[in-house]
């Protein structure tokens, strides 16, 4: 069935609030053509999964072309763990996989609770001074970006340098993008890998207790290792991924918050429900909206028949809002009990820095509402342009203690 496409992944209005039309084609077909984009999209919860767990559903690398344009961007994830199918994906997921195990997540709780503590009691001085603080730049860019510097060892002096490559390189995941936005991704990528490469030889030569450290000593039980491009891309993928997604949860699920005073109010009340409400502001306002698949063989999915080479995309967002899996799917309930929201991903490319994803979530939220009992927009929230990377580029703030 082809349908007229639906989506206008550039339009403002559909980038604000994208859950109505998604709404709209859901009750259509839960997989539909959409002509302008060239792919299937799968907008049912079921559909989306099957798309995310389908092992004749994989990613498939392609450099981006002119090869000689792109030399640094394609290099970072022709090697990368989320472009990669088994057996090459569970080789090197064993190896990362056997680093993060090693109790690094969990050891770096009480830190990361502190780090948050101090970020919202310096907010909360700014704004008591009578100036409108912004959660991003006060709070929500700098702590996760510190903690996965912090756990992989990138030396302090080195941190502001991290988030400007990562935002370069995300840009190019969009649909729209300028020829500028392309060069910027490309010289961001060139830099960060010289870096990486730097500090890895660095670690070679002089090991610490940081995770760097252990992707470069990391063997399996056949004696396989990291090769030095996996290696970088790796370090590449857990700093972009492992703190873009936690940036745009704590934006998009704290102007959530704000928006709904009495879940924010019951919250307050009962900090126990932290751990329910972070899966709820996950599921709510998804940080990625659209992950690509492409076939390869012929897949049946949602009464369509995905051809072999064809894409197929899981909407993330609109599976999150299917009301067959979910209650009321557009009311935020920081309690919702029954939540098997699919913004990690799932099946074999599941997040794997999930756990760490929700000790940062858990902190500055927990922060947030423990060190404040005020706690109100200043202003009007506004939104980053860009569809598949859903979050927002400023949230002013007041805040009392």
């Amino acid at each position: 069935m082809h349908n007229l496409p639906v989506l206008d992944l550039t339009d403002a209005s559909f980038v604000e609030n994208p859950y109505p039309a998604f709404a709209a084609a859901r009750a259509q077909a839960p997989v539909q053509w959409d002509e302008g984009l060239g792919m299937w999209l799968a907008y049912g919860h079921a559909e989306a999964n099957a798309v995310l767990r389908t092992r004749a559903l994989g990613r498939i690398w392609s450099d981006r072309m002119p090869t000689e344009r792109f030399g640094q961007f394609n290099l970072i994830h022709r090697n990368a763990i989320l472009e990669m199918e088994p057996p090459d994906h569970t080789r090197l997921r064993r190896l990362i996989s056997a680093a993060f195990a090693r109790g690094h997540v969990e050891r770096l709780r009480p830190w990361v609770e502190e780090l948050a503590a101090s970020l919202v009691d310096a907010m909360v001085e700014r704004s008591t001074a009578g100036e409108p603080v912004d959660l991003f730049t006060g709070m929500a860019e700098q702590l996760p970006v510190e903690v996965i510097a912090e756990l992989l060892g990138v030396p302090q002096a080195d941190r502001p340098l991290l988030r400007p490559w990562s935002n370069a390189i995300v840009k190019m995941y969009e649909y729209g993008r300028t020829t500028e936005t392309e060069d910027a991704a490309e010289v961001a990528a060139a830099e960060f890998v010289a870096y990486l490469r730097d500090l890895a030889a660095q670690r070679r030569t002089a090991p610490g207790e940081d995770l760097l450290t252990h992707l470069v000593t990391a063997r399996d039980a056949d004696g396989d290792r990291l090769t030095e491009d996996e290696l970088v891309t790796t370090c590449v993928l857990l700093l972009n991924a492992g703190h873009e997604a936690t940036v745009n949860v704590t934006g998009n699920g704290l102007l959530a918050l704000l928006q709904h005073p009495d879940q924010l109010a019951r919250l307050r009340a009962d900090p126990s429900l932290l751990p329910t409400a972070i899966e709820e502001l996950m599921r709510f306002d998804s940080p990625l909206q659209l992950f690509e698949r492409t076939a390869t063989a012929d897949v049946e999915l949602g009464g369509v028949v995905v051809e072999q080479g064809q894409k197929i995309a899981a909407l993330l967002g609109s599976g999150n809002h299917d009301p067959a899996v979910f209650a009321d799917p557009d009311t935020l309930d920081v309690a919702r009990a029954e939540n098997p929201h699919i913004s990690f991903g799932a099946g074999v490319h599941f997040c794997i820095g999930a756990p760490l994803a929700r000790v940062e979530l858990q902190a500055s939220f927990g922060a947030l509402l423990a060190r404040t009992s005020v706690l109100e927009l200043a202003g009007e929230a506004r939104r980053r342009p860009e569809f598949v990377i859903r979050g927002l580029a400023e949230l002013p703030l007041t805040l009392q203690r």
